[in-house]
């Protein structure tokens, strides 16, 4: 289950010409959960970029650390605590990768995850919001996850689901029906995906240099001669 994010350099504009920024992007090149984190939500007909933090935290949460920073789309429909974000409160979290772990016999091997043209990916998730005061409030986001593709499955075997920029509208608009929003909630392409091992170093969150994305090997990509 994805744990860290990469986000940096991101064309967001050039991606989506009529966003707007309410805060600036939040970057890192290991982001953990329980931070702050960018996402792009539908606010009156807008695509508006907002800060959110990166775990849910429905009003009657009683411990933060119980936040979960990621849903299973298994159980969307069927968790009280995921039903009704899910069902109209969508957003997208925009980044250059995200990292998993591959279970090795004596540690794990880090993994950062790509659009093989390294072009943003657009993170399928669910926001929330908890009212500290009459007026005072914080929105929390938790990334929806999905069964990993043949490709990347052994690395691990969840990944977060991929919104695709042509339905990006579809997605995020809270009158969407389920029959759409659940075929969306799919594996990534073979071909959309790659993967590359980087350094240990960014198995600790306080590790924030930009050498945690560089690569120590190839990377990992669906072929033509791989095809079923």
């Amino acid at each position: 289950m994805t744990g860290r994010l990469h986000v940096q350099n991101l064309p967001l504009t050039r991606l989506l010409p009529t966003l707007t920024n309410a805060e600036p992007l939040v970057e890192s090149p290991n982001l953990a959960p329980r931070r702050p984190i960018s996402a792009i939500r539908l606010e009156q007909g807008q695509y508006r970029l907002a800060s959110l933090f990166w775990g849910l935290t429905p009003p009657w949460l009683e411990v933060l650390d119980h936040a979960p920073h990621c849903a299973r789309a298994e159980t969307l429909e069927s968790r009280p605590m995921f039903r009704d974000a899910f069902n109209a409160r969508r957003c997208v979290i925009p980044v250059s990768g995200f990292y998993v772990w591959k279970t090795q016999p004596r540690s794990k091997q880090p993994y950062l995850v790509t659009q093989v043209s390294r072009a943003p990916l657009l993170l399928g998730a669910l926001w929330c919001r908890y009212h500290t005061t009459l007026t005072a409030f914080t929105d929390s986001a938790a990334l929806i996850t999905v069964p990993a593709n043949l490709l990347l499955s052994p690395l691990t075997d969840r990944l977060p689901v991929v919104i695709p920029d042509h339905a990006l509208s579809a997605w995020l608009n809270p009158d969407t029906d389920p029959q759409t929003l659940n075929s969306l909630l799919s594996p990534a392409p073979l071909e959309l995906l790659g993967a590359f091992p980087v350094s240990k170093h960014v198995n600790n969150p306080a590790y924030q240099a930009s050498s945690c994305a560089h690569p120590t090997g190839s990377m990992l990509r669906w072929a033509v001669s791989q095809e079923p």
